[in-house]
């Protein structure tokens, strides 16, 4: 059955539900896609390799049943309709886990990004491949010293004499799935320092000149890597925008990563209070409270996030607020759960302690908190650079 891309969330969500009911699109090995430490598995790059493979398989049905159609524009072989519709189907894929959140989200900040900066006949061609299942991306941003102070990144690139290519030449940290990627969002610096001297570029991992080795995290899992650009060939082509434009292009994805992402994210982690719910742990009843509130809050701040772009509207620095309020929220449930499971986290190889690590960074990943603070005190309260 196809909807109508003007459908409603409600109805949607219903169909939805009921044709995930009637299609198995759980991992065939029985594997918890968001739980990369389970506690039968060993081999944590096996681990992501099969939650990559999830994502593809997951992706790949919803493309061809029609569901990762919707809210897309049908210049990219969407089938149109409110971005509110991506928001409930990564939700209820989320809710279900179906497939790691983080990653099943880069799509609600590449394809956007691709949408409004590259040449239409590229995003037509390639957006499909990214939203279908059929390919990973990843996004060149952080480098070495010039994580949170993006503006001083020093990886370059200097077109040639003929004007037909670039060539790339530096080095990007932290960039997650490199290992996987087909295709990469980078910036890179065209011109003298600051903002206005850095370009956007889509790259093709498998270039001559790219050297990607993955990182081990904390967690066990090699979800980032370094990634090495060898005075690498870029086709003038692939410029995304203008020279000039990386700082630009950059301040519209942040948004993205803060919107829809956040939406999949907070619905993942309702899955978890409900798992800790489950597992009997209800001596603390203040505990569990807070930890619900925490997530109801940031649920309220996203849903008006969702509101705004349904109507047309754009995000800016308040999703910084919201930032801060999920890194907040996601921290406190585990510590939750530390507290009320005894020595799970501590002492036991298994799905807690994973997650447990990885909400750490939750205030380091897509923005420090205190860079956060400071967007805050700066752009929002107008309390000046000091």
């Amino acid at each position: 059955m196809r909807l109508s891309p003007f459908t409603g969330p409600d109805v949607f969500r219903a169909e939805l539900r009921a044709w995930l009911d009637d299609h198995d699109l759980t991992p065939p090995t029985g594997h918890d896609p968001g739980d990369p430490g389970d506690s039968d598995r060993t081999d944590s790059t096996h681990d992501l390799d099969a939650q990559v493979a999830q994502l593809g398989r997951v992706r790949q049905a919803l493309w061809q049943a029609g569901w990762m159609r919707y809210g897309w524009p049908r210049e990219v072989g969407g089938l149109g309709g409110s971005g509110v519709l991506r928001a409930v189907l990564g939700e209820e894929i989320a809710s279900r886990d179906l497939a790691e959140p983080g990653i099943w989200s880069m799509v609600e900040v590449l394809v956007p990004t691709l949408l409004d900066y590259a040449p239409p006949a590229l995003a037509a061609e390639m957006a499909p491949r990214l939203l279908g299942g059929e390919e990973q991306w990843c996004q060149g941003f952080s480098e070495p010293g010039s994580g949170s102070d993006l503006a001083s990144l020093s990886t370059r690139a200097v077109l040639g004499e003929d004007g037909g290519e670039w060539l790339v030449t530096g080095q990007k940290v932290w960039t997650s799935l490199a290992q996987y990627a087909a295709r990469c969002v980078l910036l890179a610096r065209t011109g003298g320092p600051g903002h206005a001297g850095i370009s956007a570029f889509f790259v093709d991992m498998d270039s001559p000149g790219i050297t990607v080795r993955p990182l081990r995290t904390m967690h066990g899992v090699d979800e980032f890597a370094e990634v090495f650009f060898d005075d690498v060939r870029v086709p003038a082509s692939r410029l995304l925008g203008a020279p000039g434009d990386g700082w630009r292009l950059a301040m519209d994805l942040l948004p993205h990563e803060r919107s829809t992402c956040f939406w999949h994210r907070i619905a993942h982690l309702y899955s978890r209070l409900d798992r800790l719910l489950a597992e009997g742990c209800e001596s603390d009843p203040d505990a569990l409270g807070a930890a619900w509130l925490g997530l109801h809050t940031v649920r309220c701040r996203s849903a008006a996030a969702q509101s705004r772009l349904a109507a047309g509207g754009r995000l800016g620095p308040e999703t910084s607020v919201d930032k801060i309020l999920l890194a907040g929220a996601e921290q406190r449930l585990f510590d939750t759960a530390r507290d009320l499971l005894p020595g799970t986290v501590e002492l036991a190889e298994g799905p807690w302690r994973t997650e447990y690590l990885y909400s750490r960074a939750a205030t380091i990943y897509g923005g420090t908190a205190e860079i956060q603070r400071n967007i805050v005190a700066r752009r929002l309260l107008d309390l000046g650079k000091e």
